[in-house]
């Protein structure tokens, strides 16, 4: 008498079937994973970029999104005037500035 692999399987499932909200389980485990993974810290990033662009104000040295370095003349609502050279001033949006430099950064062309 030979058993092929289909008929041991069907013997040992005895008939009960598991609940079905325990095949949702790996799907819910698999959105918590990528909750605390990519999606918590991403928020959490962009949160404190948003609290950094708030905070921008006359005087400090900044890098847009485009890789230009320069000086915070005049700071409005959604914009800020940036003096890139000697007198060569340049509006940019506040939501393309990139960072605030540290007090004190030296330029790379000095």
């Amino acid at each position: 008498m030979e058993h092929t692999m289909l008929d041991l399987l069907a013997a040992g499932a005895g008939g009960s079937v598991p609940p079905g909200w325990l095949q949702f389980l790996p799907i819910i485990g698999m959105v918590a994973i990528f909750w605390f993974l990519i999606i918590r810290p991403q928020m959490k990033r962009q949160k404190d970029h948003q609290t950094k662009i708030a905070s921008v104000k006359r005087g400090d040295q900044i890098v847009t999104a485009g890789g230009i370095i320069g000086k915070v003349i005049r700071v409005e609502d959604d914009a800020a005037e940036v003096e890139i050279a000697q007198g060569v001033r340049v509006r940019v949006v506040k939501a393309t500035i990139g960072d605030i430099m540290a007090p004190g950064g030296k330029p790379a062309n000095d």
